[in-house]
């Protein structure tokens, strides 16, 4: 049972982005990066990340990584995930529809008469999710979408024509739905899980190069890849970077809206600032700076409290490289895994301000003793 508490401060009313910042998240998370085929999304990221970094690099999988400092021997790293849920041609019937496979945790409930892309090495094929019209189901035995049942419809009558298009068994499929704003208060969309996410850590690095703050650790900003599919791109660069201390960025859910149990998933509202977790992954100490860099700044913040594992890249940080000091800040979020996730923008900026915040109090480790 996850129990949750809020830490309640004064907001900080002014924005802290600006133009180029709106234009780069709007450009960030319209653009499709499903796991696996991560590289469109990564190439604007650190396109937007270099002008406030001293380096940068990718590993072999696409995790791409911006570094300042990159002499300093002590190595902190924040770290979101770039990668969205999408889904595979799986099989191709001879009437030309298309039965799918999850690539990450694809919600098939809402895939009914949803658009899609289809990726293709000769480009972008548009189709949808077709489902039976109410006119002709039977009200007490409606069919209900399983992963047997949902299929594509791509204006095709026959496999032969769907395979002219380009599309063959292990093209990705991603939904077309683009980022709205819901009262100038949520940005709504596909994919925020967790693309916001690459787009705060790289909002922390553009304010420490405006604000001419000068670390004395070596900074990592990471956009790991495959976080969907198991952490894996977090696997993987933890062990190339080891770094000393990690920051981490997810998405959490907001559990005020219907049909949502607080017994189960905690009190965890949008608007009321990031989420820090309490788990065996989140070292205590590193915690415990987190929230003294919320007090000192004013940064509301509430609190939660994971079972086994955290569900997000800060375990495979946590375990990996022979332990790796890690905590977790969180942005509150709903409707997780469809195509109308929806954060509240001031808790975006509170998750930079804290992010920001946090690297400012630490001093190369002093303040986070291994001991918990």
């Amino acid at each position: 049972m996850a129990k949750t508490t809020t830490k309640r401060a004064k907001r900080t009313t002014k924005s802290i982005l600006t133009p180029a910042s709106r234009t780069f998240l709007a450009r960030y998370l319209n653009n499709p990066s499903p796991t696996g085929f991560e590289s469109g999304g990564q190439r604007i990221w650190l396109d937007y990340l270099r002008p406030f970094v001293d380096d940068h690099f990718t590993d072999p999988y696409g995790t791409a990584v911006g570094v300042i400092n990159p002499k300093a021997s002590f190595k902190v790293v924040i770290e979101a995930h770039a990668d969205e849920i999408s889904w595979f041609v799986h099989y191709i019937t001879k009437d030309g529809f298309i039965y799918v496979r999850r690539n990450g945790g694809s919600d098939h409930v809402i895939a009914p008469s949803k658009r899609v892309n289809i990726h293709t090495e000769k480009g972008i094929v548009k189709a949808v999710f077709g489902w039976p019209a109410i006119h002709v189901r039977n009200g007490k035995n409606d069919p209900v979408p399983s992963l047997d049942n949902i299929f594509l419809d791509c204006g095709c009558t026959s496999d032969k024509e769907v395979a002219e298009l380009g599309v063959h068994v292990g093209c990705v499929i991603t939904y077309e739905d683009e980022m709205i704003e819901l009262n100038d208060r949520y940005y709504t969309g596909r994919a925020l899980d967790n693309r916001v996410g690459g787009f705060m850590i790289a909002e922390v690095a553009r304010l420490l190069k405006e604000n001419k703050v000068k670390l004395p650790f070596g900074l990592y900003v990471v956009n790991s890849v495959q976080e969907e599919v198991g952490l894996r791109g977090a696997e993987m660069i933890v062990e190339r970077i080891r770094p000393d201390l990690a920051l981490v960025t997810d998405v959490t859910h907001d559990t005020q809206t219907p049909m949502m149990n607080k017994v189960q998933n905690g009190d965890v509202a949008c608007g009321k600032g990031p989420v820090l977790s309490y788990a065996p992954a989140v070292h205590n100490n590193l915690l415990k700076l987190v929230v003294k860099a919320a007090e000192k700044e004013k940064i509301p913040f509430q609190r939660m409290a994971a079972s086994r594992a955290t569900g997000t890249d800060t375990d495979a940080f946590a375990y990996g490289a022979a332990g790796v000091p890690s905590a977790l800040i969180s942005l509150p979020l709903r409707y997780m895994h469809t195509t109308v996730e929806s954060v509240h923008k001031k808790d975006v900026e509170d998750v930079i301000r804290l992010i920001y915040a946090s690297l400012r109090v630490l001093r190369n480790g002093e303040d986070v003793r291994y001991i918990k």
